[in-house]
């Protein structure tokens, strides 16, 4: 892999052009009338290439612009947005969200955060590493990777691999003297290979993100992965309706703890759309399972110092002695419900999920004799009603060891009951997500099969 050499960064002077304009169009919605105004700008840039059994397939370049803009006429609100960057755009955008507010209906829980929530200190959080990387390098990355998968015996064919590297620059300004300037840097290689067996192909797939690139594993170990788990599925069989216990592998795991947050968060709560309504003080899940957020981790997927709405983010927990301590707010849903922001305006950051000791090794021999899921399909699940049902593949496991592959099964249960129901969380951690969790053990759901 070629050695990772920082580029010539301008960053912070693109950051402070952002910043002077955005405060630019504060002032100038102002003095149009506007009783409080926010502005968001971003910058992205980035590179991904494809390769296909050697060959190139794709290469995209990208360098997109965003800029919007919210005034707030009292408590009519009015928002545009434009990705031109030039001075006429800029005026039309002022102009039309202004016009937007006039005719709006006053909403009383519209406007800015809590002055006294904004952040203050902006800490480094080490996010920004830029990947000295060129579509050549990229493409041999890519090539390196494949060739590594399709080594393996029985490896019939490729669907490729990806290698791809953005930056992004962000800043945040309000009426309130609040300027945020956020950057950071995400990579990501991955491949997906197919096997062939008497019942036809089957495929599976490995990635990895990082924010800086140095923190890659050895790049032919993805392909390697990817071809292992791909032929760990040859010759997968169904399985007859049971009930029984389930294993979530810890890239599937992180999804359960995601369908918490969606229940959990404030639109969900005052549209009463979500079956943990009035639960904060509840107990959840069996008192092992701690949850917490831990938004200033270097390096984090999640990491941030300040919220979309530029509320300051601190560690908090969710879920302490399995009771749920507090929902996912921000400044808006927070006042419709009669609450205070917790600083999660655009979602979570950095959650973290306590393990247990045992590693994936001795989370199979706790499951004993059950499923191991580890891939879901479909979007059968109800934050309503708490209903879950999805199909599924992974592993049947007896005594303790991976006994053969199983497909075209579908899990079903309660989100209720599986939180209630979780008996073990494993020491192995998926680390390329904001939802940090090892395994999770459900006692029993029901398994539908042929």
């Amino acid at each position: 892999m070629n050695a990772i050499i920082a580029h010539p960064d301008d960053s912070s002077a693109q950051l402070d052009r952002l910043a002077d304009l955005a405060q630019d169009v504060v002032r100038r919605c102002r003095a149009a009338g506007a009783s409080d105004v926010e502005v968001g700008a971003s910058i992205d840039t980035g590179l991904a290439v494809n390769v296909r059994l050697g060959e190139v397939e794709t290469i995209e370049h990208n360098r997109d612009r965003a800029f919007g803009v919210t005034v707030y006429f009292g408590q009519r609100k009015g928002s545009a947005s434009t990705a031109d960057l030039a001075p006429d755009s800029i005026a039309k955008t002022i102009e039309q969200a202004c016009a937007i507010a006039k005719y709006t209906e006053a909403d009383p829980f519209a406007g800015l955060a809590d002055p006294a929530r904004l952040a203050r200190a902006f800490p480094d959080l080490d996010l920004w590493h830029p990947w000295n990387l060129d579509a050549q390098a990229a493409i041999a990355i890519g090539i390196e990777i494949e060739e590594a998968g399709r080594a393996l015996d029985g490896i019939a064919n490729s669907e490729g691999a990806s290698v791809q590297s953005g930056e992004s620059l962000g800043v945040y300004a309000t009426s309130q003297d609040f300027v945020g300037r956020e950057r950071g840097t995400r990579h990501s290689l991955s491949c997906s290979l197919i096997t062939q067996d008497g019942n036809g192909m089957q495929r599976d797939y490995w990635y990895e993100s990082v924010r800086a690139a140095g923190d890659f594993p050895e790049v032919a170990t993805i392909g390697s992965k990817a071809a292992e788990r791909t032929l760990a599925r040859r010759d997968a069989r169904k399985l007859d309706t049971r009930q029984c216990a389930v294993l979530f592998a810890p890239e599937v795991a992180r999804g359960l703890i995601g369908h918490l947050v969606s229940a959990v968060s404030g639109g969900a709560l005052y549209r009463k759309a979500s079956f943990l309504l009035d639960h904060a003080g509840k107990q959840l899940f069996p008192d092992f399972v701690e949850i917490t957020e831990r938004p200033h981790i270097p390096r984090g997927q999640g990491s941030g110092n300040f919220d979309s709405e530029g509320v300051a983010t601190a560690d908090s927990d969710l879920i302490r002695g399995g009771v749920l301590q507090r929902y996912v707010l921000g400044s808006y849903s927070a006042r419709k419900l009669g609450l205070q922001s917790t600083g999660n305006a655009g979602g979570v950051h950095n959650l973290i999920v306590k393990t247990g000791a045992d590693d994936f090794a001795g989370m199979l021999k706790k499951l004993g004799t059950g499923l191991l899921v580890t891939e879901v399909m479909g979007q059968g699940v109800s934050i309503v009603t708490g209903d879950y049902s999805r199909g599924a593949s992974g592993f049947w496991v007896e005594n303790g060891a991976i006994a053969y592959p199983v497909e075209e099964i579908t899990i079903a249960s309660n989100l209720r009951e599986m939180f209630a129901g979780i008996a073990a969380i494993g020491a192995d951690v998926d680390y390329r997500s904001h939802i940090l969790t090892g395994s999770i053990l459900i006692e029993r759901m029901m398994v539908a099969g042929s």
